[in-house]
């Protein structure tokens, strides 16, 4: 497949903003830890056994591991869909699914929200699984 074919893609642009998004989890659980800890634990080696024991910095935590937990799998299969094409338009409607729940997910799950937060992380799900079976299919 010729460079400009996938650079023409959404897929791309899409893992991009992933990364933001990845990006901005992992410093608002960093941010949060170190107001717990202080500038000098976040500064330091972070050598023993010293956590966060704050609600919110514990719950930013989960939630960004939550989100690396399918992140490589979303990135695998936008850039597979990049590469081979997507033709019928559903795995980007499943990527795009995936990126928002994922964006909802965060302030549902730092503010403690149950039984929505658990179906926008299906929601999630099915975003991927409609990106795969496109790729299967």
């Amino acid at each position: 497949m010729e460079p400009t074919v996938i650079a023409a893609s959404p897929f791309p642009a899409l893992v991009a903003w992933s990364v933001v998004l990845l990006v901005i989890q992992i410093c608002l659980h960093a941010m949060l830890v170190t107001r717990e800890l202080g500038s000098g634990w976040n500064a330091g080696p972070r050598d023993g056994d010293k956590q966060a024991k704050g609600v919110l910095a514990g719950r930013a935590g989960r939630a960004s591991k939550n989100l690396q937990e399918t992140y490589p799998a979303f990135v695998g299969l936008a850039l597979g869909l990049a590469i081979t094409g997507d033709p019928s338009g559903w795995g980007l409607v499943g990527a795009w699914i995936w990126f928002a729940c994922r964006i909802v997910y965060i302030p549902l799950y730092l503010a403690g929200i149950p039984y929505i937060r658990s179906l926008v992380w299906l929601g999630s799900l099915v975003g991927l699984g409609m990106m795969g079976l496109v790729l299967v299919f």
